[in-house]
């Protein structure tokens, strides 16, 4: 493996956290022999680009300096080519890095931690999600918690999570449960009323909420977490539980296993870790193996 490795990095992630964090996670790399090559971009895919060109370039590593939606892009890059990947958690929600036991909001440590695993051979190899030619590393989210994104997303004051905790208040009030109809791996379509249906290849979202707290990144198969239909009262009651990943002991909840998911419902858009990826029908596939981590 050669010394070169390459920090992928969004300057703007956590309201400029992307930026500092690079600096000592890039000085810990040196301290420990590497050569390192910082990546930017003047938009997502100009991004993308220059870190496909340092895949393609033979850079040792490619190491994404951010929160869920840069490890994101640059899962695009790395994904089938056999470039390890590596993450320093810069970012809001943190939740590829919470599944890969990396520290939050410690770039040093991180940056130490990565260049020990790169030195050891301490690498791994994970299951993805891909749909259509997107990939994902955590959940898959559609429902009650994309039409949060949505409005959130469209809200342009207060900044920072604030503004998602006001679109949450604001989709309580309006929101309905939804006719699904779920396909697990071809079999029978299965109708439901859903609150939300989440699938998880990683166990969290949204800054450590376990919303399918029993998925394992490496066992081939996602969790699927229904929230089935209730009422706002019980929603209130159950969504703190989330967080412990209790709430799937819940009657209204149900967890499902699959390696392939085809949901579909009216006027819902998925996110696959935090990002959008279009309205419903979705298929998901699990795919085993696909990406390549260095870390604990």
């Amino acid at each position: 493996m050669t010394s070169e490795i390459t920090l992928f990095v969004n300057p703007t992630a956590g309201g400029g956290r992307g930026a500092r964090a690079a600096r000592p996670a890039a000085a810990a790399l040196r301290d420990a022999g590497f050569s390192v090559r910082t990546v930017l971009g003047d938009d997502p895919r100009d991004a993308l680009d220059r870190a496909r060109a340092a895949v393609d370039g033979g850079t040792g590593a490619l190491i994404a300096v951010g929160g869920d939606g840069m490890a994101n892009l640059a899962l695009q890059a790395v994904v089938g080519t056999g470039t390890p990947f590596g993450l320093v958690a810069a970012g809001t929600g943190n939740d590829f890095a919470r599944a890969l036991g990396m520290p939050l909001r410690e770039p040093a440590a991180a940056g130490r931690m990565i260049a020990d695993a790169l030195k050891c051979g301490r690498v791994r190899d994970i299951d993805l999600g891909r749909i259509g030619d997107r990939w994902f590393a955590a959940v898959l989210a559609s429902g009650f918690d994309s039409r949060v994104n949505d409005r959130g997303n469209r809200m342009r004051l207060p900044l920072g999570r604030f503004k998602y905790d006001l679109a949450t208040v604001a989709e309580l009030a309006a929101f309905r449960p939804l006719p699904y109809r779920i396909t697990l791996d071809g079999g029978g379509v299965r109708e439901v009323e859903a609150t939300l249906v989440a699938v998880g290849n990683g166990p969290s979202y949204g800054g450590g909420m376990r919303i399918c707290p029993g998925a394992d990144l490496t066992d081939g198969l996602f969790d699927i977490t229904v929230v089935g239909e209730c009422s706002r009262a019980t929603l209130l009651r159950v969504f703190p539980r989330v967080y412990r990943g209790t709430h799937v002991d819940h009657p209204a909840v149900t967890v499902l296993r699959a390696a392939t998911v085809e949901l579909a419902a009216e006027q819902v858009t998925g996110y696959a870790d935090g990002e959008p990826v279009g309205p419903l029908p979705l298929t998901a596939r699990c795919v085993p193996g696909a990406l390549r981590v260095v870390g604990p």
